[in-house]
């Protein structure tokens, strides 16, 4: 599905966008010129925004992306993904200064992520039209620490989004520099943000452990803006919702055949926002997202498996259970 420049987008995401090498089985470096033979090597399509961007396409839902490549080879592989997913690309800048950034992804021993930042950290406010905030329902920005650029000018352009009547979300994914610094000036513009645990934890800075039920509400409670929904990807657990009016909701994962986790955690934004700009209750849209997120870890990479909606409806078999 190719969208057509001039259909107004529902939902603008803003972010990252590089390809990412997969690489799977023995991955667990071993120096000194020791050679490792591996079970698999995708080449995907990589970056937060981006795979968020395309499960939102793949659910029908009118997407645009702002991002910024570099004019060269993985810059062209990464477009031209993100235009066969139905995205509208319109938005997306080349340059030729600075290389397309890229991550590799060793799969196998968990998960570890080397990431050459290159064009991933040039957004800024200015590559966001008003006209654009202005046709959308939503707003969605990702990788907040990977663009210190824009995460400074993140306030105004919330700011702006709602007073052009445009919601706004936001996952952080996860600070490399572990500081966790300035997300506390946007959480009073942010209407959802989709953490998992263990940013959840850092974000708050309440302490704790990853599984512990009690830590988390800790956390939840304590980034509380009294507009801020919080939608929390929680692994094996599914998910957790809670709303500024102090409801909590849950969604237990959904029994696949894993092969690869890459990207799950957007793929549980895009189920998650699909259902927002629909205006369907959290519940509903937590039980959305780990549905899609549960449904992406088919494949390897972040977009391969990401449903459509007719996929979607099909496996959802009820709403979030209230506590």
């Amino acid at each position: 599905m190719t969208l057509h420049y001039g259909e107004p987008p529902v939902v603008v995401v803003i972010g990252d966008a590089n390809p990412d090498l997969v690489l799977g089985g023995d991955t667990v470096p071993r120096f000194g010129q020791a050679e490792q033979l591996l079970d698999s090597a995708d080449l995907v399509l990589g970056g937060s925004a981006a795979i968020v961007a395309c499960g939102l396409a793949r659910l029908g839902v009118p997407t645009a992306l702002v991002t910024s490549l570099g004019d060269d080879l993985f810059g062209t592989f990464v477009r031209g993904e993100l235009t066969e997913a139905g995205v509208n690309t319109r938005w997306v800048t080349r340059r030729a200064d600075v290389p397309t950034g890229v991550t590799v992804v060793l799969s196998g021993h968990g998960r570890a992520l080397l990431t050459h930042p290159g064009t991933i950290g040039l957004l800024r406010r200015s590559d966001v039209p008003g006209e654009l905030l202005a046709v959308a329902r939503h707003v969605h920005v990702a990788s907040y620490f990977l663009q210190p650029g824009l995460a400074a000018e993140l306030p105004a352009l919330f700011a702006q989004a709602h007073g052009a009547g445009t919601t706004a979300s936001l996952d952080t994914n996860w600070d490399p520099a572990e500081r966790w610094d300035g997300v506390r000036d946007v959480l009073p513009y942010v209407d959802v943000l989709l953490p998992n645990a263990a940013e959840l934890l850092a974000l708050a800075g309440t302490g704790g452990a990853e599984d512990d039920p009690a830590a988390l509400e800790r956390a939840a409670r304590s980034l509380g803006s009294g507009r801020t929904t919080i939608a929390l990807k929680a692994g094996r657990d599914g998910g957790v919702v809670w709303t500024p009016d102090r409801q909590r909701f849950t969604a237990p994962i959904r029994a696949v055949d894993v092969v690869d986790t890459t990207g799950a955690g957007d793929s549980f934004n895009a189920g998650y926002l699909s259902g927002y700009v629909e205006g369907l209750s959290s519940a509903d849209c937590l039980s959305r997202a780990v549905a899609c997120g549960s449904l992406s870890t088919r494949a390897a990479g972040g977009t391969a498996a990401q449903p459509t909606r007719a996929e979607l409806a099909a496996e959802l078999s009820g709403g979030g259970l209230a506590d």
